[in-house]
């Protein structure tokens, strides 16, 4: 049987899957193909490198640090993002909390990222590279519309790899996993709304059309995936780990308490579920 593990987006929403990828790795269970989207893979790498609480300490150190996300990094025409891309992507993972390159080269699994064609509007799901020392496909599958600049990775312009595909469990399923683990950033009873920037996006990727369109799809497309995810969890083909509530929680979030308790509201939950992890998920 081929495992699978999902991880959706959402920023720092996303300390939430950090929190259970850490109580997979004291419970000793992996994946043989893993995808996610945006933070969720960013965050997920330390899961596959073994570096349990690696993200927290990212989070607690630096979410007040503006050299890590802040209005500044936006305006600076050599950065264009919320967060600074060089500080986040290259200064922290090899000088001062170090990603374990060496550990992740090692790991005998699959892993992709999800990122949308400008171009396309569609999602395109690439491979991890295993030594990427500017984490270039991480920072393209995080590109949030208007908060990043586009990147070209050689196959034309991408951006957030949430805006098509925000929760790739039938990507999993495409790949042989007979069943998969979804670890999502947003709670049950969560419905994503239009977006109301629509007409900002419009003007900004005008060049793009079919990127527009993708964004103006986006919340009834989210909301069509979650159903049959839930549809895929009665049948017993999806084991879904969510949070109880993001209320108050920003995707930029700057208060530590507030990291830290969604960061152990993930392990718990995953923790609560050791059993059924245990008979989706394999062990190390």
């Amino acid at each position: 049987m081929k495992t699978g593990l999902v991880l959706e987006g959402g920023a720092l929403r996303t300390i939430f899957s950090s929190g259970a990828c850490d109580a997979l790795l004291d419970l000793g269970l992996t994946a043989d193909y893993v995808v996610g989207v945006s933070a969720g893979i960013a965050y997920g790498v330390s899961y596959l490198s073994g570096q349990k609480g690696r993200n927290l300490d990212i989070l607690t150190t630096y979410a007040n640090d503006r050299r890590y996300m802040g209005v500044r990094n936006l305006l600076d025409r050599k950065n264009r993002s919320y967060f600074g891309l060089k500080f986040a992507y290259e200064e922290i993972p090899n000088s001062l909390i170090p990603f374990d390159y060496d550990a992740f080269a090692a790991w005998p699994g699959e892993a992709e990222a999800v990122v949308t064609s400008l171009a396309r509007g569609q999602a395109e799901y690439l491979p991890v590279p295993r030594r990427d020392e500017s984490f270039l496909l991480l920072q393209a599958t995080c590109a949030m519309p208007l908060l990043f600049p586009a990147f070209d990775l050689g196959g034309g312009p991408v951006l957030d790899g949430g805006v098509a595909d925000a929760i790739p469990f039938r990507r999993a399923l495409e790949k042989g996993c007979d069943r998969v683990t979804v670890i999502l950033t947003r709670e049950r009873s969560y419905h994503k709304k239009p977006e109301k920037l629509q007409p900002l996006i419009d003007l900004a990727y005008r060049r793009w059309p079919n990127f527009c369109r993708a964004m103006r799809r986006r919340a009834q497309q989210y909301e069509a995936a979650r159903e049959e995810l839930f549809r895929l969890e009665q049948e017993g083909r999806a084991l879904i780990l969510e949070p109880e509530s993001t209320a108050g929680f920003s995707r930029v979030e700057r208060d530590v308490e507030k990291i830290r308790t969604l960061y152990r509201e993930g392990y718990d939950a995953a923790m609560a579920k050791r059993e059924e992890l245990g008979a989706f998920l394999k062990n190390t």
